[in-house]
């Protein structure tokens, strides 16, 4: 029974991986491929390593392959999200059939900062002195 779900988990994490890989091929700009590639990618290297905690049933590779699935889904969000605010900050291009940019009206170029109000009204001096930024 085991084999089974080891086939399963192998199978069902191959194909997340090849699906983000894919993703990468054929979307049109950095943010929609690196989403592909944060979830999908994600999703089947965790499945592929419940895959190895199933086929070999001792509590150290069990507890190996948690703490990989629990590395790989907490960091490559935090990964990608630096990633795209580093894209963006630097102004590579989005896809041309985006609609919505919330982000061009909180952008301040000069001091590559990014504000949580719209930039007609940018937050004075000493207002980011008392957040401590």
């Amino acid at each position: 029974m085991s084999e089974f779900f080891t086939a399963f988990f192998l199978l069902v994490g191959a194909a997340f991986v090849l699906i983000g890989a894919l993703g990468v091929v054929r979307m049109p700009d950095l943010m929609l491929r690196m989403h592909t590639t944060t979830k999908a990618g994600a999703l089947g290297g965790g499945l592929i390593a419940v895959a190895a905690a199933f086929y070999f049933p001792e509590a150290g590779v069990i507890v190996r392959s948690m703490a990989i699935l629990a590395f790989v889904v907490l960091t490559a969000p935090i990964a990608a999200h630096i990633i795209g605010r580093a894209a963006y900050f630097v102004g590579v291009p989005l896809w041309d059939r985006t609609l919505v940019d919330e982000l061009k009206e909180r952008l301040d170029t000069k001091e590559h900062r990014l504000y949580s109000q719209k930039l007609e009204d940018p937050p004075s001096a000493n207002e980011s002195d008392r957040h401590g930024d």
